[in-house]
């Protein structure tokens, strides 16, 4: 089978988030599990791609992209790694900026992004089975595969997939844009008009052959108003087309056992390495070394639908246990403030850094006894796949992926209600746990053998892919 992804960002190219990881792992997955499958993908070349990467990419040719009445240049770029061809589509005036989004002419970069995809497809001698988009960065491929494109000949036979990874984001804007910059001719905008805008994931979520999300509990989730944002109508009306696959992770990047950011490694045979990792990372932020305080660890963006609301209505009253908590992570400026003043208080027992490093962030799963992910929503959730794989216990609310990953009492906690109080009453379960080095190191096994590849997923994926 020949499929394509399409998405903003793919591992080690560019990565803000999980949606990232996971078009850097599945197409590899899907190639795994059928070699004759031919998945390739495509996303933009942007300025922020490393310069070592950049240097491995070869110039394919140069064509031209009609988007309404511009005639925008399309560099076609390619690299091959691990058997996966990546294209990068390049347009310095689109693409050579800092940062891949909150740009002002977002609707328009991904426009021509999305209409560039289909343009490549006879240059590049590949006229794909399905193709696969994610978020409504591309949510424009099934919205111009059903209104322009399946009526040549040649894109005929294509069908589409559209992944929503988070529902929040939309792809909002004014319909001004919709002929204008969206290319979308008049008799067409009722395909992306909603509420009174263009809103670019409810034309995906319409016109794309299947939907999914990316664990089964968040696409029953989204079928409520408290989670699916405004378009709980429109998912219930095409609930027969929608499903959820809950992601994996790539297991050889996540690694104790390899990960040269820790400072011993160790594995589910050998876990005497925590033991110096948890050292380091005491160290590390500045706590005092004891191996017998348990400590949790938070890694995450500071915002309240990450359960931030609920950590600080607690962390006073937390702090009066014997335990130590270590945050990395960025967000509200409300809650940066709040915590490292709660710190300074607290110097002994809690330590914050705001910032974000993916060597630091490995050093808290191999070094804590436990990772906080008190989610409010959350479709999948990769730290806490992350955090089993490193022997770090999950203490997580029973919501999105975290309810479909993590057990209670068998490679983690689990909190139901979202309520300061459940979650510490949880939290305080998996210290009296801790003291308990028997039935402890049974659960940290238990997490470290988690089957959280990207195998079952990417046979699921076909599957649908197939269907």
């Amino acid at each position: 089978m020949k499929i394509l992804f399409v998405a903003a960002e793919c591992y080690p190219f560019v990565v803000t988030g999980g949606l990232g990881d996971v078009i850097g792992a599945l197409p590899k997955a899907l190639k795994k599990i059928n070699p004759n499958n031919d998945v390739r993908v495509v996303l933009p070349l942007y300025s922020d791609i490393q310069q070592n990467i950049k240097d491995k990419i070869s110039f394919v040719k140069s064509i031209t992209v009609k988007l309404s009445w511009r005639n925008q240049y399309c560099g076609i770029h390619m690299i091959e790694l691990e058997g996966i061809k990546y294209y990068l589509i390049d347009n310095e005036y689109y693409f050579k900026r800092k940062g891949i989004y909150g740009h002002f002419d977002d609707a328009e970069r991904f426009a021509f992004f999305c209409k560039s995809v289909f343009e490549i497809l006879p240059h590049i001698d590949f006229i794909p089975d399905v193709i696969h988009a994610h978020d409504w960065h591309t949510a424009l491929v099934p919205i111009y595969a059903t209104l322009k494109y399946k009526k040549l000949e040649q894109y005929s036979g294509i069908r589409t997939v559209f992944t929503i990874h988070n529902i929040q984001y939309q792809g909002i804007f004014s319909k001004e844009i919709m002929s204008d910059v969206l290319d979308i001719d008049p008799q067409d905008t009722n395909a992306v008009e909603y509420d009174g805008s263009v809103n670019l994931m409810k034309g995906a979520i319409e016109l794309a052959d299947a939907v999914n999300t990316v664990s089964p509990t968040y696409a029953e989730e989204i079928r409520t108003p408290y989670y699916a944002h405004g378009l709980e109508s429109i998912i219930n009306a095409r609930s027969f087309k929608i499903s959820g696959i809950l992601n994996g992770i790539d297991i050889d990047r996540y690694n104790p056992w390899t990960d040269p950011n820790i400072v011993k490694r160790y594995s589910l045979n050998n876990l005497d390495g925590k033991k110096d990792n948890k050292e380091n990372i005491q160290k590390e932020f500045g706590l005092p070394v004891d191996p017998d305080i348990p400590v949790i660890g938070i890694i995450s963006r500071l915002v309240e639908h990450k359960g931030f609301d609920l950590v600080a209505c607690i962390i006073r009253q937390l702090l009066e246990e014997r335990v130590q908590v270590i945050i990395l992570g960025k967000g509200d400026v409300h809650y940066e403030d709040f915590f490292a003043t709660v710190a300074s208080q607290y110097p002994n027992k809690m330590s914050v850094k705001i910032m974000y490093d993916t060597a630091m962030a490995s050093r808290i799963y191999a070094g804590a006894d436990m990772i906080l992910m008190p989610s409010r929503t959350e479709p999948c959730g990769l730290v806490q796949m992350v955090a089993c794989r490193y022997g770090a216990l999950p203490i997580v609310r029973a919501t999105g992926g975290l309810k479909d990953s993590i057990y209670d009492g068998e490679n983690g906690f689990v909190f139901n209600d979202y309520n300061a109080h459940h979650m510490l009453d949880t939290i305080n379960r998996a210290i009296a746990t801790f003291e308990d080095k028997n039935k402890w190191n049974e659960l940290v096994k238990n997490a470290m053998n988690s089957d959280f590849t990207w195998k079952s997923s990417a046979r699921k994926y076909y599957e649908l892919y197939k269907k």
